[in-house]
């Protein structure tokens, strides 16, 4: 069988005595758990280099290595899904992305993405990305809620990713973290890269890295708990969430950079929407800006963490 990547990642002592099939799914939000049982049945992922079952008990210093097998050549077929869009024109689409959908194909999504839904909503997306991403100008993580835009042809998209490098686009997220701040503005300045102990994690690291600068300010302070806006200077992946994590306020219900324990089930996911985006329109030359209101999960955190 042909492969896409191999990964491999040492187990660390705090995720002893978890499943490995339940390990691998955490490691990327576009692994099913079930597709990850397949790849074990099928001898894709070994442990210390030999084959175990999915109900494998992982170990401190066990080595987990996955070989992620070919799809083959995917074909994105247009689905009825209904999207919530916030603006459109003949260049530009701005959406609000539910938490839970993946924004395009991949290995362990190969429907049901957000490009789905836009290949049946419109037939007339930018093809700078492939058949995999069309239009698809920037990303925001499938656990993530909020503003997307999607490019709508070739030279609104080359505009608009020429807007993103040179930081001239406006992104601003709300989020909770846990602890609390005690000053009322920061700036995080610090690369991210690969975590070299497991791949498919992002960190803050001076090696084989990319700068990231995260602004942020407090919004409201809980009990033990601080809710924020933060400000995107760049958009390295998994920036904020990593960014917080650094200063010793990781998001809640985080699943990846957070505590294994979620202590606020009422979010399936990390406690984060992008909130505003605000672009100079590629044909017109005017700003657009925009803003979605908070989720209802967000909402109702909001409403736990007041009372508490």
């Amino acid at each position: 069988m042909s492969e896409l990547e191999n990964n491999s990642m040492i187990v660390q002592p705090e995720d002893q005595g978890d499943r490995l099939d339940k390990f691998v799914a955490q490691q990327d939000e576009s692994w099913s758990r079930v597709m990850v049982q397949s790849w074990i049945r099928e001898g894709n992922v070994l442990v210390d280099g030999k084959t175990v079952k999915s109900n494998y008990k992982i170990k401190a210093g066990n080595e987990v290595s996955i070989t992620i097998p070919d799809p083959g050549e995917m074909q994105v077929e247009p689905e009825n899904i209904s999207l919530d869009i916030r603006y459109e024109d003949e260049d530009v689409i701005v959406v609000n992305k539910p938490r839970g959908m993946v924004v395009h194909p991949g290995a362990g999504n190969q429907t049901g993405t957000l490009v789905h839904a836009l290949l049946y909503h419109c037939k007339d997306l930018s093809g700078i990305g492939g058949v995999l991403r069309p239009g698809i100008v920037h990303r925001i993580d499938k656990d993530t809620s909020g503003l997307l835009m999607i490019a709508k042809n070739d030279s609104a998209h080359q505009s608009l990713v020429a807007q993103l490098q040179a930081r001239e686009v406006e992104r601003r997220y709300v989020a909770a973290v846990r602890g609390i701040i005690p000053h009322e503005t920061g700036t995080i300045d610090a690369p991210i890269g690969r975590d070299p102990r497991n791949r498919q994690r992002m960190t803050v690291i001076h090696e084989n890295s990319r700068p990231a600068v995260t602004h942020f300010r407090v919004l409201k302070r809980f009990a033990e708990t601080t809710w924020i806006e933060c400000k995107l200077e760049t958009g390295r992946t998994h920036q904020i969430r990593v960014h917080m994590k650094h200063i010793g306020h990781s998001l809640l219900a985080d699943p990846v950079y957070g505590p294994k324990k979620n202590r606020y089930p009422i979010m399936e996911g990390q406690a984060l929407h992008a909130q505003v985006l605000g672009f100079t329109h590629p044909r017109t030359g005017e700003t657009v800006r925009l803003e979605a209101e908070l989720p209802s999960d967000m909402k109702a955190l909001y409403q736990q963490l007041a009372t508490e």
